[in-house]
């Protein structure tokens, strides 16, 4: 049995993840942006999942929530799901919220980050990005940065494993009701990754689409792209990773 926390579990992928790990009988923490949201949780509190709230767009919360969480059992891994398709908290909650969790948690052996296909669309650069969200941001460079990190940690942590997840575009919230992607293949590559003793789920540095290793942004694997990331990231937080 693993202790797996799953962010943006209140709905979509994270909940069906989160579901699921906790049906293979791991020990799941679930999360959600704020109270109301969270109430949508009991069925799996019930079933002994444990709840964190807070809202990513806010980097206080984000710390919050991993100085709760470092206060309790050890984390053995974390799937980074919370996402959002547009608007102001793009970054904040697609790249810097996972990246302030990825320097604050102690414990966790594996990381697993939401990716996107869109992220072939992402510019590798980082001039002008508004980390804060006081104005709207792109998906596809967030989910590029993302993935990014997820490489980068693998290099930089050999200890762990890290690896990116291509769900697909399925029918969620954010992917609406005529996403042609399955919904089932969408979240069971997450979970492999976070609980799997197979080899290939033992492997680190991988961008995965329905568990196949594929090829990600020629940008994801140049490491001076990455130091630069994280050069800002941490700059911009005031936390090294």
């Amino acid at each position: 049995m693993s202790r797996i926390l799953v962010t943006g579990s209140a709905d979509g992928l994270g909940r069906a993840a989160a579901d699921a790990l906790l049906s293979a009988g791991h020990d799941v923490v679930v999360h959600a942006r704020n109270r109301e949201r969270a109430a949508g949780l009991d069925a799996l509190a019930g079933r002994g999942a444990h709840v964190v709230v807070g809202d990513f767009t806010e980097r206080d919360a984000v710390r919050r929530i991993a100085t709760e969480l470092n206060d309790t059992q050890p984390l053995d891994a974390v799937v980074h799901n919370a996402g959002v398709w547009s608007g102001r908290a793009v970054m904040p909650v697609n790249i810097v919220a996972p990246y302030l969790l990825t320097a604050l948690l102690r414990g966790p052996r594996r990381l697993v980050y939401l990716s996107s296909s869109s992220h072939f669309e992402g510019r590798p650069s980082l001039a002008g990005v508004d980390w804060r969200g006081r104005s709207a941001g792109s998906y596809a460079d967030s989910k590029l940065f993302v993935t990014t990190l997820a490489a980068a940690v693998a290099r930089l942590r050999p200890g762990l494993l890290s690896n990116a997840v291509d769900p697909g575009w399925v029918p969620t919230r954010m992917g609406g009701p005529d996403a042609p992607d399955d919904l089932e293949l969408g979240h069971q590559t997450q979970e492999w990754l976070a609980s799997s003793d197979e080899p290939e789920a033992l492997t680190s540095g991988g961008y995965w689409y329905h568990r196949r290793r594929l090829q990600p942004h020629r940008a994801v694997h140049d490491e001076a792209f990455q130091d630069r990331l994280l050069q800002t990231l941490a700059e911009e937080t005031g936390t090294a990773l």
